[in-house]
């Protein structure tokens, strides 16, 4: 009998449920974010009635937007209710947020009716720019277009005249200009300023060396942080900066230019971009910038410095631009693995796997220095750094190369 009397309640209480069909949803949030920013997401809910209800919420919110996806509010009769919950994306990409499950409970609170809102909305979560940030402050300190180079122009260019000037005890004879001294009865000397209009292109490789993890973050995030951080400032200094996302295919391209958005045009061109499980084809990474950027660029390859992919892959591929390309091969160190090989293991078993670590530790350290050397013997330059000293390297490495003209 009690269960009977149950059942009839339940029923009823269904029955009466207002319909979900006639609640209005809508969905507030950032459509741009960056990685680990914190935000919000609001649920705006409208009913027409003169019906007082109670709802549950239930968002379709990816699990890597750290979010409560879940809410339960009260709309009151002819009203609107509002909820809302935090969220800290932990995971870079386009998200498409479909829509929200409402469900609408009977004045008894045992039974319920529910239906599904299409709310489509999109939010895009973009790489942590700190680098970029702090791109401005490094531009300021080493501008070198507005201090004057002092070395002499090289073959091949890379320099242009800037000035003459007066003769100083720290220059150099080789840049005395002999004609100008000799119209002004005294030494003069030329100086260069760093060209502009110069070529960067970074080579991001997407392949599966890149899923490996340092200080609990992948290498690709790393390398999209020093990738960021030369946009910003080969653009500042008037070069032209583009990009190519690879792996087994060209994942995504943007030409280089220096026009104002460009930076803005790179990050969009990687941001969606997720290394994968399979292995990186370096000859068609080349293939693509020769038959698409021909003039003369920077190459900086944001990879892994790992032997066996570098000496199958990337060496046997370097033909096709080392000749004529400026090539660079950018790499985060991972700390651990440099602690481990300064390791002093104390007596005992616990020694003993000390020791073991700390020797596989060395071993893997000199197979990273095995393979920088056999890059550098092809004419690569390698700048392989701890985690947040690799974006100021690779600028540095820029700098330099452009100061000298050799870009």
């Amino acid at each position: 009998m009690v269960a009977a009397v149950l059942a009839i309640l339940v029923i009823v209480d269904w029955l009466v449920a207002p319909a979900p069909e006639r609640l209005r949803v809508r969905r507030f949030h950032s459509r741009l974010m960056s990685l680990g920013e914190r935000g919000e997401i609001r649920w705006e809910l409208c009913h027409p009635t003169k019906r007082r209800m109670r709802v549950a919420i239930a968002d379709h919110l990816a699990p890597s937007l750290g979010a409560d996806r879940r809410a339960v509010v009260t709309v009151p009769a002819g009203g609107t209710a509002h909820a809302r919950t935090s969220i800290c994306p932990s995971r870079r990409g386009l998200f498409a947020l479909p829509g929200v499950t409402v469900r609408v409970f009977g004045p008894l609170g045992l039974a319920a009716r529910q239906a599904f809102h299409r709310v489509e909305t999109e939010m895009s979560v973009y790489p942590p720019l700190g680098s970029a940030a702090k791109a401005d402050l490094w531009v300021r300190r080493t501008r070198l277009a507005e201090v004057g180079l002092r070395s002499a122009q090289f073959h091949g260019g890379g320099t242009e005249f800037d000035s003459l000037r007066e003769y100083t005890i720290d220059d150099e004879y080789r840049r005395i200009d002999w004609a100008a001294s000799a119209r002004s009865s005294k030494p003069v000397v030329r100086t260069y300023r760093a060209e502009v209009d110069q070529r960067v292109i970074c080579l991001l490789d997407a392949g599966r060396t890149m899923t490996g993890r340092v200080e609990g973050i992948p290498r690709f995030e790393h390398a999209l942080d020093a990738l960021v951080m030369l946009a910003s400032v080969s653009t500042r200094l008037g070069d032209r900066c583009g990009v190519v996302a690879f792996d087994q295919s060209v994942r995504s391209s943007v030409p280089p230019a220096r026009t104002t958005g460009q930076l803005g045009r790179v990050v969009e061109a990687v941001y969606r971009v997720q290394p994968g499980l399979v292995e990186s084809d370096y000859h068609l990474a080349f293939g693509h910038v020769l038959a698409s950027f021909p003039r003369r660029s920077m190459l900086v390859i944001f990879s892994e410095l790992v032997e066996s992919a570098v000496a199958e892959s990337l060496v046997p591929a370097l033909g096709l631009v080392a000749r004529h390309h400026r090539v660079v091969v950018a790499a985060v160190s991972d700390p651990r693995i440099l602690a481990w090989s300064e390791d002093s293991p104390p007596m005992g078993q616990a020694g003993d796997e000390v020791a073991y670590r700390r020797e596989a530790a060395r071993w893997t350290l000199e197979r990273r220095r095995r393979t920088a050397s056999l890059l550098e013997s092809r004419g690569v330059t390698v700048v392989d750094r701890l985690p947040g000293f690799l974006p100021h390297a690779v600028a540095e490495t820029y700098a330099r190369a452009k100061a000298m003209g050799s870009i």
